[in-house]
């Protein structure tokens, strides 16, 4: 490429001869009124900003463009041939609509963004996704991949997959959903890129089913493995070669795989030890499972989110064994099969606690004084779709939960008496939130919002939704992230109305559609929190 012409222009104003900059400014100094006879104030300061901009060397202009959102990356790119040319020299991150016509531009494309690590490609599910030739012409151009996300490339066969794996060693992190390679392209992967540090698989349709399963793994990959996260896979546990081959690992995440996991999950345990993190959903495992999981003595986060058959008694086994756990979510599913027998053992031996969830779980006072009263350090609780989380139990979270800081209530019959008992209690509450609790009024909230000038209170009683159906569709999104959406399994306070209108399969079909991800929107505005927890 030529020189452009803003760094033309620089390389003029440098000479010290001719430097129409510095007659500007010597005039400007020595006699101001002939300066503005002569030049406009606009022309001079203009004049002058415009060489400070085009005297940043590329480093410093790149870190400019790096700050700065994709709308406006796109919008300085084009105000000169030298922005164009640093802006996609500096951009690591890229995100392409995959749909097939993508390989005739792949040329051009790689070409200004020749330093892209982090790649993005999305089909549509009514498109023709790219193919072999296209995943392999990109790995060409990005030798430095380090991270892959695949989205709705259905035209992807193992072949492709197999070959780009081989031209991109170096990658650290792959996330595939919605695609047709298999299990022999997945092996690819792990057998090429001995970096590999975060696996997500989603909707792998090619994995076959039974016998003929091709197991996955472990490969170099699995000696630098960290996180594998499984979702949607009709033989998810063809993945067991590779968890338990991944002696590093520390996350697991495994959502509505079929098959039964109880004995695969005791093979890991006795082949991986440095687990921190587990996140079960929809998920075929009993108490045999979890008494397996209580032998990763390191545990400090555990998901159990609708898993009917596990009890009080697993329950109580992760307790003994996880004693350094730190967060715990549990969707009871309103089976009634976790209860304070389990909570009272967490509250015992769990004094590190700092994060509890409790979905469709039927807690009282007494487990909850007791969490209370041992874990000292618990900061974040959400009670939702509980049945017997009344005004005595917040009456005794707001005497005993002195180190709570945030508060999420869903569909229990709590009044405004509760409040008033926040109102005096947890001196370090600073945010309340409240849904669809029927006992609750305005006034009980802004008693509660007026006891200290800090605190943040959230009211939503859920009239609105039944007097504006538009207006509660328009805003779905915005409360998924406030509160956990569990208003399908508990409905209203009144338990009484709840259980003579409706029975418990309709409850729990309810639940299928609405509570889908319940446990992983709850503490999402608390994140901060969450790393503070995490590094403390």
């Amino acid at each position: 490429m030529g020189q452009s012409a803003s760094t033309a222009a620089v390389t003029s104003r440098r000479d010290p001869n001719h430097s129409h900059r510095f007659q500007l400014r010597s005039t400007a100094e020595i006699s101001p009124m002939h300066a503005e006879e002569k030049y406009s104030t606009h022309d001079i300061i203009d004049h002058v900003i415009s060489d400070y901009i085009s005297n940043l060397p590329d480093e410093c202009l790149a870190c400019i463009f790096q700050s700065l959102g994709a709308g406006d990356r796109k919008r300085c790119s084009v105000v000169c041939r030298r922005w164009f040319q640093v802006e996609g020299q500096s951009r690591h991150r890229l995100s392409l609509n995959a749909k097939s016509d993508l390989l005739l531009a792949i040329p051009s494309i790689f070409s200004r963004f020749d330093s892209v690590t982090k790649l993005a490609l999305k089909c549509d599910r009514k498109s023709l996704s790219i193919g072999d030739d296209a995943l392999i012409l990109i790995s060409l151009r990005c030798r430095n991949l380090t991270r892959l996300k695949l989205r709705g490339c259905r035209e992807l066969t193992d072949s492709g997959v197999a070959v780009f794996a081989k031209n991109c060693k170096g990658l650290k992190k792959l996330s595939c959903g919605s695609c047709a390679f298999g299990a022999k392209g997945m092996n690819a992967v792990l057998d090429n890129c001995s970096s590999l540090e975060e696996l997500s698989v989603k909707r792998l349709r090619s994995i076959t089913l039974g016998a003929a399963a091709e197991p996955i793994g472990p490969g170099v990959a699995a000696s630098s493995l960290r996180t594998i996260c499984l979702k949607d896979l009709y033989n998810g546990q063809c993945f067991g070669p590779l968890i338990i081959g991944s002696k590093k690992l520390r996350s697991l995440k495994l959502f509505r795989c079929a098959g039964d996991w109880d004995t695969l999950l005791e093979v890991i345990a006795n082949r991986v030890t440095g687990m921190v993190e587990i996140h079960l959903e929809r998920l075929q495992v009993s108490d045999n499972g979890l008494a397996a999981i209580s032998n990763f003595l390191c545990l400090e986060t555990l998901h159990l989110v609708k898993t009917p058959e596990c009890t009080n008694f697993g329950l109580k086994s992760i307790a003994e064994g996880c004693k350094l756990l730190r967060k715990l979510h549990i969707d009871g599913w309103k089976t009634n099969r976790i209860s304070d027998e389990g909570l009272m053992a967490v509250a015992k031996h769990c004094p590190n606690l700092q994060e509890l969830v409790l979905i469709g779980v039927n807690s009282t006072k007494l487990s909850l004084e007791l969490l209370a009263a041992n874990c000292q350090n618990l900061e974040r609780l959400a009670l939702c779709g509980s049945e017997t989380v009344g005004d005595a139990e917040i009456f005794c979270i707001a005497a005993k939960c002195i180190a709570l800081k945030k508060l999420c209530i869903k569909s229990c019959p709590v009044s405004d008496a509760g409040m008033e008992a926040l109102a005096i209690g947890c001196p370090n509450l600073v945010k309340v939130k409240v849904k669809k609790c029927r006992g609750v009024t305005s006034e009980g909230a802004d008693l509660l919002r007026g006891s200290r000038g800090f605190l943040t209170v959230n009211l939503d009683t859920g009239e609105s939704e039944h007097q504006d159906a538009s207006a509660s569709d328009n805003n779905v999104h915005e409360n998924g992230l406030d509160m956990p959406p569990v208003a399908a399994q508990g409905g209203a306070a009144n338990p009484a109305s709840i259980s003579a209108g409706r029975s418990t399969s309709f409850r729990a079909r309810l639940g299928l559609i609405a509570g889908r991800n319940l446990v992983a929107c709850t503490f999402r505005r608390w994140s901060s929190f969450n790393g503070s927890s995490r590094n403390g």
